[in-house]
């Protein structure tokens, strides 16, 4: 066998110890700058499935990314949005209850304070154009300042919101790989929420595979005469595959003495909107309990006998509830049945199950 030789210079104990530690300090210098590279940021696509109507949100003004939602999706299920620290956005926006607040008359925030409306549901907010239960604003990426700022819900200000991420090395580093023109400020903050929100389309229930003729959409009879019922006798307010028209009506449900919740007209201002609220989408209904408003129905049972015997009178009644024979909407004890087997047909269970929104 041949010998091993060197040609170069041997080193001595001292030198081989000082080449070690460069090339340690060079590994370690670029392993530490890996993390800072800038990431590659995907656009995300943004399906509008076929029975839906268009898009209502500005897509192109802010393109969801892959990024920028995984920033949003943090800050939704970060406490720091709020003054205490401990309640997020889904904190009263759960995911097995179609973000809502399953349970909750009132929705719960800081210090244990309530509010005076029950949680809406958060899906499919890309096609409305308008939002809270009065409309009390009209762009998707101004929402999450209502419930950040209102003082018995999260208790914070936007300042004091921004300033906490600021001192966040983690949020800095995030907000520069999600926005080109980035860093930690409102308008980010507020893209990176709705960018979230904007993915979060329903539309996979049982009753979008029967429109859709997709494999499990075949109807049980009951289940087909209460979508008959439906389009009878609901449609009107409850409209498209969105199940509601986004406008804001006055259903007949007697005013709360202890709340004096005029609804839209605080809004607008205008007396002709007193009671009005907006018209709740239906799908995954049959988890968002309590229902109306003011979570005054535990049940769609209630709700059902509510618009049967129980719609008052008013100035600003929707027309849709009067008719030649009395107030409200005559169902007989079979029609509510049929209501009921529909309104289970609207549970998406894929939407409630979907990793991509999940806290964990």
């Amino acid at each position: 066998m041949g010998s091993l030789s060197f040609s170069g210079p041997v080193l001595n104990l001292k030198q081989m110890k000082y080449l070690f530690w460069v090339l340690l300090l060079v590994c370690l210098v670029s392993c530490n700058n890996e993390e800072y590279l800038p990431l590659e940021n995907t656009l995300l696509t943004v399906e509008v499935p076929e029975n839906f109507p268009d898009l209502v949100y500005d897509i192109e003004a802010n393109p969801p990314t892959q990024l920028g939602f995984e920033l949003g999706k943090k800050l939704f299920y970060d406490g720091k949005l709020s003054s205490n620290g401990f309640i997020s956005c889904g904190f009263c926006h759960e995911q097995n209850f179609a973000f809502t607040h399953h349970g909750h008359q009132f929705s719960h925030g800081v210090d244990d304070l309530e509010g005076t409306r029950n949680t809406p549901t958060i899906s499919n907010m890309a096609f409305f154009n308008e939002f809270a239960w009065d409309g009390a604003t009209s762009h998707l990426d101004l929402f999450p300042i209502i419930p950040i700022t209102n003082e018995v819900e999260m208790g914070e200000t936007m300042t004091g919101v921004i300033n906490k991420l600021i001192a966040d090395s983690e949020y800095q580093q995030q907000f520069e790989n999600a926005f080109e023109e980035g860093g930690v400020n409102a308008e980010n903050f507020l893209k990176a929420l709705s960018q979230f929100m904007v993915m979060m389309i329903s539309s996979n229930s049982k009753y979008d595979k029967f429109v859709r003729n997709e494999e499990g959409g075949e109807l049980t009879e009951v289940e087909a005469y209460g979508l008959t019922v439906f389009q009878q006798k609901c449609a009107t307010c409850h409209a498209t595959d969105l199940f509601t028209d986004g406008s804001f009506r006055n259903n007949g449900l007697p005013p709360n003495p202890q709340l004096n919740d005029v609804g839209r007209a605080e809004v607008s201002g205008s007396v002709n909107d007193n009671y009005k609220f907006k018209v709740p989408s239906l799908r995954n209904v049959a988890l968002t309990a309590p229902y109306m408003h003011d979570g005054r129905f535990g049940s769609l049972e209630s709700v059902l006998n509510f618009y049967t015997n129980g719609v008052v009178d008013s100035e600003t009644l929707d027309d849709s509830l009067r008719k030649d024979d009395g107030l409200g909407i005559a169902l007989s004890d079979r029609e509510k049945e049929g209501l009921l087997a529909f309104f289970e047909l609207l549970t998406d269970e894929t939407f409630i199950n979907d990793e991509r929104f999940s806290e964990y």
